[in-house]
């Protein structure tokens, strides 16, 4: 590794975002900010296979749903785990980044999460509810989902698809962490416009709640942004854990946040790239 670290930093800059109009602004920024400790190369994610070798480490930021490019995403990770390429965040994550399945792990075991089945015969472990929600396990900004009767369950073809009760929630929070340390916080108080966010401060109930799906993910290293919903009665539950590519909304904190997340972001990668893993 040079001593001064080169970064292949892959982001869509010309992705379009629903309730984002300006979605590449958040990399523009972030790749300019890391050219003071590094080498920066922004690169499309259809071009980062080809380019991974030249570097010391891939950031993978603002790529946009990879289900607009699954085998091309496939074909990159399976080469960076081959060639032993750093990739941050690092490609072990258990959240997003594996798909949505971890809803299933993490109701399971008993987590503070949405209720979450895949299969018909488990439908009796969901609460009643007016409504449910079903989403492809693959999917990523809400493309496929929809919302059906109790009924309509029933007539549904499992195996590819999550179902969740519609929760009555009266705002949704997100929680963004660097490694294992907390950030800032950001929430939605109307729930019909998810990206118009407000900072919150969070409770010490909410940093445990959210530290805990920090700590289940065990990611030494990376960007997490914890989703959750605050209920009728006060708790919170996971919506989802953003491992892998998570917006950041780094225009709507203060400046001093914003330098206090770049440096620690900063921090992150140079350990990432000294213990090379």
């Amino acid at each position: 590794m040079s001593a001064r670290p080169s970064l292949l930093y892959v982001s869509d800059l010309g992705y379009r975002a629903a309730g984002r109009p300006r979605y590449c602004d958040e990399d523009v920024f972030l790749s300019s900010r890391l050219r003071a400790d590094f080498d920066i190369a922004v690169c499309h994610p259809l071009d980062a296979a080809a380019l991974l070798d030249r570097f010391d480490a891939a950031v993978v930021r603002n790529t946009g749903p990879v289900l607009h490019y699954q085998d091309e995403y496939d074909a990159f990770r399976a080469q960076a785990l081959a060639q032993g390429a750093r990739v941050y965040n690092p490609l072990d994550g258990r959240a997003d980044m594996a798909g949505k399945r971890y809803l299933l792990d993490l109701t399971a075991s008993g987590h503070q999460v949405i209720p979450t089945v895949d299969r018909l015969h488990d439908l009796g472990l969901l609460p009643a509810a007016e409504q449910y929600a079903v989403k492809p396990k693959a999917g990523a900004d809400s493309i496929g989902l929809r919302f059906v009767s109790r009924d309509a369950l029933e007539g549904l073809a499992y195996g590819d698809v999550l179902v969740q009760p519609r929760v009555d929630f009266r705002y949704e929070v997100s929680f963004y962490f660097v490694d294992d340390a907390f950030q800032y916080a950001l929430y939605a108080p109307d729930p019909e416009r998810r990206w118009a966010l407000e900072p919150y401060t969070p409770t010490e109930a909410d940093l445990v709640f959210a530290r805990t799906f920090v700590d289940w993910n065990t990611l030494d290293h990376g960007i997490q942004r914890v989703d959750a919903c605050r209920t009728r009665d006060g708790g919170l539950l996971l919506v989802e854990l953003e491992d892998l590519n998570p917006y950041l909304s780094l225009d709507l904190v203060d400046d001093r946040t914003r330098d206090t997340f770049v440096t620690a972001l900063t921090d992150s990668l140079r350990r990432f790239l000294a213990t090379g893993h």
